[in-house]
């Protein structure tokens, strides 16, 4: 989830790029794949820049992604990676605090940021004419920032509003995230809440998030990706002038973050006292991106929670009425299938009715996983949930702001920006026995992770009050 405002910056990047969205599959040949153009260049301090070139209107994407995020960041700092996430808008000796909004919201560009488990990234959308002085905010900021007790004061207190109203003082808050994946997951890194703990936070000193910036925020631990009206050659020219005399600095080792299969399931049940009706979450663990069956995984995903016509949704929402609504899939909530790196999980949430139980709804949905494990889909379903998943991937990329997240984690995770290509194809290649495969292999029980959420019971009316 990003971790400032996203709606309103979304709503704003929808109406400023309607210009943009004139399909560029529609140039290609009738028949021939859309294949998105790419350049690269590694500057001398590391810094990889990609580029992407769109001609369709007089504006720019960009993104800059660093290999930092929750189950990287060091432990006894859970939440540091989110934290610095916000101490990177608070000004620098150059630009004082407010300077980066300012001057990009006034050429008529919106900002923001997001936290994820493998990575931080930060976003700019604008007309061409505004990219130079963009460039040279983002270069200023990853040179160094304001240090000051009194910014990270503030934004420490920042962080624990949102944890406030985003975790604690909400129905359900994001459980569905946070406390699945702390069962599911054996590691610290995967396992540990990324919001953070108010502990650890409050422990958080100026020299940490110096080091912090130090260790993380160098250019040869970024990725910048930009898509655009401009050709790659001034790209390169502009991004290796404002950055290209930023140093190097040494990065620490990527922790080891495989996980197997669980062997035994795992469970949790909670009180809510938020909550109305009663929710479940079932999430099952994958291996890291690059398996034979990620794709397939995600396909299988679609298939079973990807809207109205999924299998659980005509199942146990409409048929059965058992669930009020479901929702979920691969890297959920936290991405989608193709912006993750290491193990994850296949994830399924949903209200379900105060009449029936968790366990219920468990069993419904084994019923219709070894539906699949046992006999596959047919023809006609698969290629409908393969279709509509391509077309939603080239709604994306046709943004040249979501294009410049795709490209900068594809080189970042795959060391080819090119790659994403080749997703089409793939989910395309993805088989009935495919899907069988996966059901059997990893959504079993053994491997499954079920957490319930109930409301909490009202109190008694006899009940005598708290203190007396």
């Amino acid at each position: 989830m990003s971790f400032r405002s996203q709606g309103a910056l979304r709503a704003a990047a929808v109406a400023a790029l309607t210009l943009g969205l004139v399909p560029a599959a529609a140039a290609a040949p009738k028949g021939a794949p859309w294949r998105i153009p790419t350049a690269v260049k590694t500057l001398p301090n590391g810094l990889i820049v990609v580029v992407s070139e769109d001609h369709s209107a007089p504006t720019f994407g960009l993104c800059i992604v660093y290999r930092i995020g929750f189950r990287l960041e060091p432990k006894g700092r859970t939440g540091f990676a989110h934290l610095f996430e916000h101490m990177m808008f608070q000004g620098t000796p150059n630009a004082p605090k407010g300077t980066y909004d300012r001057v990009i919201e006034g050429g008529g560009g919106i900002n923001n940021g997001s936290t994820r488990y493998d990575y931080t990234n930060y976003i700019v959308s604008a007309p061409v004419s505004a990219l130079e002085p963009v460039l040279w905010l983002e270069a200023d900021r990853m040179k160094t920032l304001d240090f000051s007790e009194k910014n990270l004061s503030n934004q420490k207190e920042v962080v624990k509003e949102e944890i406030r109203v985003n975790v604690q003082n909400r129905p359900y808050g994001i459980f569905y995230w946070t406390d699945v994946a702390g069962t599911a997951f054996d590691k610290w890194e995967n396992a540990h809440d990324g919001y953070g703990s108010f502990a650890d936070l409050d422990a958080a000193t100026v020299p940490d998030v110096r080091t912090f910036f130090e260790s993380y925020y160098g250019p040869n631990n970024a990725v910048l990706a930009l898509v655009g009206d401009i050709s790659a050659e001034e790209a390169f020219a502009k991004v290796e002038k404002y950055f290209g005399a930023i140093p190097a600095r040494p990065a620490p080792p990527k922790p080891d973050v495989d996980e197997k299969a669980n062997t035994k399931e795992r469970t949790l049940s909670q009180t809510d006292p938020l909550a109305n009706v009663p929710a479940v979450a079932v999430g099952w663990k994958l291996p890291s991106r690059g398996t034979k069956d990620d794709v397939p995984a995600a396909v299988l995903a679609s298939l079973l929670a990807g809207g109205d016509a999924s299998r659980l949704y005509l199942g146990l929402v409409k048929g059965r009425e058992l669930l009020l609504g479901v929702e979920g899939g691969v890297n959920w909530p936290l991405g989608d299938p193709w912006t993750y790196e290491g193990p994850t999980l296949l994830t399924f949430f949903g209200l379900y009715k105060p009449d029936t139980t968790a366990k219920d709804v468990v069993a419904a949905i084994d019923e219709e996983i070894a539906k699949i494990a046992k006999g596959g889909v047919p023809a006609a379903e698969l290629a409908r949930t393969k279709t509509k998943m391509v077309s939603d991937l080239y709604s994306q990329l046709e943004m040249p702001l979501d294009r410049s997240v795709f490209l900068s984690l594809a080189q970042l995770f795959t060391g080819d920006p090119a790659s994403v290509n080749g997703i089409p194809a793939r989910i395309e290649a993805v088989t009935s026995a495919d899907l069988a495969r996966v059901a059997s292999t990893y959504l079993t029980v053994a491997n499954r992770t079920v957490v319930d959420r109930r409301p909490a019971p009202a109190p008694s009316p006899d009940a005598a009050p708290a203190g007396k």
